[in-house]
C-alpha cells in the first residue's frame, strides 16, 4: 500500500476514534426532570406538603411553568419513607433533584452517592418536644429515664440529639425509640411513650388536647433547628447545567416572592391547604421574619450545621466515615440567580454561631 494511503487510513481511524466518544457523550434531549421529596405529603392528586420554598414551587407549579415552553415534564415523587427512601432512589438513579434533610443526605454522601447541594430550602426549621399533658415534663432535662420517640435517620434525629447533648444528656440516659412521625404521635396519645420530638404536628396534638409543647428549638438556639436543602445529582448537572440553573433561578424567584412580608397571609393560606391548618404554620413562624426561614442561601451557618451533623452521624455510628463537606456546597447556580435577579444581600446571612453575620 502506498504510504500516502496508509497515512489517510490512519487519519480516518484517528478521526473516528475521537468523534465516536464525543457523540456518545452528547446528552440525550431533556424530556423529564425528576424531583424527589422526602415527605409523603397529603392528598391523592396533587399531593401537597408545606413549610419550604420547594413546597411552594410545587404548589405554584413554578418549575412546570418554567419548562413548559420546552415540552419538558416535571415529575415529582413524594416518599413516605422520608430521606432514607430518597437515598435509595438516588442510588438507583431514579431522581435528578431531591429535597431532603441534612442527615440522610450526609449518609448518602458518606456512601459515595455523587450530589451537590445547590440551594437552602427549609433552613432553621422548627423542632419541638411534645409530651403527655400530665407528664410533668417541662424541659429537656426532665427526659432522663423517659421513653422518647424520634424518627431516626432523619434531620429530626440529629437535631434532637444535639439539643440533648448540649445539656449533658446522652442517649443512654433515656430510652430513644425509633418511630416515624405519625407512629410517634399515636404512641404519645396512647401513652406508649412519654414524649416525642416532632415538627408542627406537635401543635396539632396540643390543640386537640392530646399533648403539651414543652420545648422549641428556635426559641432555644438556631443550632438545634433543622436544615433542608435542594440537591442535584452530579450526572444531571454535568449533562444539563442550564436546566440546573433554571431550576435554581426559579426557586430563588419563589423564595423572593414569599419572603416579602406583604405576602405572609398568602403564604400561610397556601400552607393551610396542606398537612395542617393555617394557624399552626403561623405559630411555627412566630418571631421569625420570612427572610430568615425562606432563605435559599448556602451561608456559613448552614455549612457549619452540616459539618456538625456529619460528625454527629459518625459518632452515632450512622456512617462509617465523616464525609468532606465544603466542596459539597455548589454556589455557582445560586450566585448567578442572585446576581441576575438583583437579590444579592436580600436574605440575611448567618455565621457559624447562629448569629447574623456582619
Amino acid at each position: 500500500m502506498h504510504p500516502r494511503h496508509r497515512l489517510g487510513l490512519l487519519a480516518l481511524a484517528i478521526t473516528l476514534s475521537t468523534v465516536g466518544p464525543l457523540r456518545a457523550q452528547t446528552p440525550e434531549p431533556l424530556k423529564v426532570i425528576r424531583i424527589g421529596v422526602a415527605t409523603g405529603g397529603v392528598g391523592s392528586n396533587p399531593i401537597r406538603h408545606g413549610g419550604t420554598t420547594t413546597a411552594l414551587a410545587y404548589t405554584d407549579g413554578a418549575f412546570e411553568e418554567e419548562f413548559r415552553k420546552d415540552g419538558i415534564e416535571i415529575k415529582w415523587t413524594f416518599f413516605k419513607g422520608a430521606g432514607p427512601a430518597v437515598n435509595e432512589a438516588l442510588v438507583n438513579k431514579q431522581l435528578d433533584f431531591a429535597w431532603q434533610g441534612d442527615l440522610p443526605a450526609i449518609v448518602a454522601r458518606a456512601n459515595g452517592v455523587k450530589t451537590k447541594l445547590i440551594a437552602g430550602s427549609g433552613v432553621r426549621t422548627g423542632l419541638y418536644l411534645a409530651v403527655q399533658p400530665d407528664s410533668g415534663i417541662q424541659k429537656l432535662e426532665d427526659l432522663k429515664g423517659k421513653r422518647v420517640a424520634v424518627f431516626k435517620g432523619t434531620n429530626l434525629h440529629l437535631a434532637a440529639v444535639a439539643a440533648l447533648s448540649a445539656r449533658g444528656i446522652k442517649e443512654r440516659d433515656l430510652k430513644l425509640i425509633n418511630l416515624d412521625l405519625a407512629s410517634g404521635r399515636t404512641a404519645l396519645v396512647n401513652k406508649d411513650v412519654d414524649a416525642i420530638f416532632d415538627y408542627v404536628g406537635a401543635f396539632d396534638l396540643r390543640d386537640k388536647g392530646l399533648a403539651k409543647v414543652a420545648w422549641s428549638a428556635a426559641a432555644d438556639n438556631y443550632k438545634f433547628t433543622r436544615q433542608t436543602h435542594l440537591l442535584v445529582t452530579d450526572d444531571f448537572a454535568a449533562q444539563h447545567p442550564q436546566a440546573v440553573q433554571r431550576i435554581v433561578t426559579t426557586l430563588v424567584k419563589v423564595a423572593h416572592r414569599y419572603s416579602n412580608e406583604a405576602h405572609r397571609a398568602d403564604l400561610f393560606e397556601r400552607w393551610g391547604k396542606t398537612e395542617y391548618p393555617e394557624k399552626i404554620w403561623r405559630e411555627d413562624f412566630i418571631g421569625q421574619p420570612l427572610r430568615v426561614r425562606l432563605s435559599p442561601l448556602l451561608d456559613a451557618f448552614l455549612v457549619s450545621r452540616y459539618k456538625e451533623a456529619a460528625k454527629d452521624a459518625y459518632a452515632l455510628k450512622l456512617t462509617r466515615s465523616v464525609p468532606e463537606i465544603d466542596s459539597w456546597f455548589d454556589r455557582r447556580y445560586l450566585n448567578v440567580a442572585l446576581k441576575e435577579l438583583k437579590l444579592e444581600g436580600y436574605w440575611p446571612a448567618y455565621g457559624t454561631d447562629g448569629q447574623l453575620a456582619h
